[in-house]
């Protein structure tokens, strides 16, 4: 069996899409998502991404990691999705329904509203997640936020500074968090605008990350440190958040289509088979 897929990005972030949506595609899991991902020997990219019919929404978006995991949202891969999608749309994801709408400044999307209790995010144990009292040798005191998945923010003065690639699997793995975490270091440098690098859980360092942006701004909102309008630039790009009065996040940026193409599913797989 061949299945098509289209390669695309939001900022760098890289994305393999297959459109299930009229067209079943064999079994998805974690082995044949890490193959596929794999930038050796697969296609190669930060996240799969999986279309499907939904009964709730326009469809259904299913997102593996690098690793295999499958994860609950991703911001980068919605707007590309929408960008796929070409009008506006509601998306099901693990993390709850999200809409995308192009616009002439790219794609935005609502991402729906934060959470910060310390069982939404999860943590391990309570303890405020708006300056927690915890430390990972110079990265101290941080900010948890859920926004369709989990993040955990710092405030530094350089973020190029700090070694993501040693800490970061060292914060993503740490017991604290049972569903392991995003990581985020991020200096504040005007009131409406951010920098921000990201150690993704289950991708690593990344160029880009939507749901890290958000979760970066609405953290910065929170402690009162920038506007409720802000430019997060990550090492892709720039990003647009806005939290609006009614707690919805809106995520503006561009996405991109790189190319499409075919594979037989077999060379990642022999034991799939097209489902009847």
């Amino acid at each position: 069996m061949r299945i098509d897929f289209t390669k695309m990005h939001g900022l760098g972030n890289d994305f393999i899409v297959l459109d299930a949506r009229s067209r079943p595609l064999p079994p998805v899991d974690a082995a044949f998502a890490a193959a596929l991902a794999d930038r050796h020997t697969g296609i190669g990219c930060d996240q799969l991404i999986v279309l499907e019919p939904s009964i709730d929404a326009d469809f259904r978006m299913r997102i593996f990691n690098a690793d295999g995991s499958e994860v609950e949202a991703c911001g980068n891969a919605t707007r590309a999705v929408g960008l796929l999608h070409g009008k506006p749309a509601r998306i099901e994801t693990l993390g709850g329904l999200v809409a995308s709408t192009p616009t002439d400044a790219g794609i935005s999307v609502q991402m729906g509203k934060p959470r910060f209790d310390w069982d939404a995010i999860p943590l391990a144990y309570a303890m405020d997640t708006h300056a927690m009292p915890v430390a990972w040798e110079e990265l101290t005191n941080p900010i948890a936020v859920n926004v369709g998945n989990p993040h955990v923010i710092f405030f530094v003065a350089d973020p190029y500074a700090i070694d993501m690639a040693r800490i970061g699997p060292m914060i993503e793995t740490d017991p604290l968090f049972p569903e392991r975490i995003n990581v985020n270091v991020a200096a504040i440098t005007a009131r409406d605008a951010i920098t921000l690098r990201v150690w993704e859980r289950g991708a690593g360092l990344t160029r880009a990350c939507g749901t890290g942006a958000c979760a970066t701004a609405i953290g910065a909102m929170k402690r009162g440190l920038v506007d409720r309008r802000v430019t997060v630039t990550l090492p892709g790009g720039p990003l647009v958040i806005e939290w609006r009065e009614d707690g919805e996040i809106i995520m503006t940026g561009p996405a991109t289509e790189a190319f499409r193409g075919s594979f037989d599913a077999t060379d990642f797989g022999a034991h799939l088979r097209i489902p009847v």
